[in-house]
């Protein structure tokens, strides 16, 4: 099964607080590597050249914690609200 066919069976429930927030912005000014828009599976993480800086798509977390060993100083990350956030199907 590819990739693209397991991920299909993600579901997520949406909640409207982020689980994820990016402690500070101008640190992200400093980082060399960026590692976050990298080892993210889900590709939450993502650098807005216009704006300068990084910006979250915590809606599609996969809830894996890969960012938080990324960038350990600068990513909050906990799981989000009972009730919400990823929901995996059997296939």
């Amino acid at each position: 099964m590819k990739l693209d066919d397991k991920l299909y069976l993600v579901r997520f429930n949406t909640d409207k607080q982020s689980h994820i927030k990016i402690l500070d912005q101008e640190a992200c000014l400093q980082c060399e590597d960026m590692a976050c828009t990298r080892i993210c599976p889900a590709h939450v993480y993502h650098w807005d050249e216009e704006v300068k800086r990084i910006s979250v798509g915590y809606e599609g977390c996969l809830e894996c914690g890969t960012c938080r060993v990324g960038c350990p100083d600068n990513i909050e990350w906990d799981y989000p609200r009972g009730g919400f956030g990823v929901s995996w199907k059997n296939g």
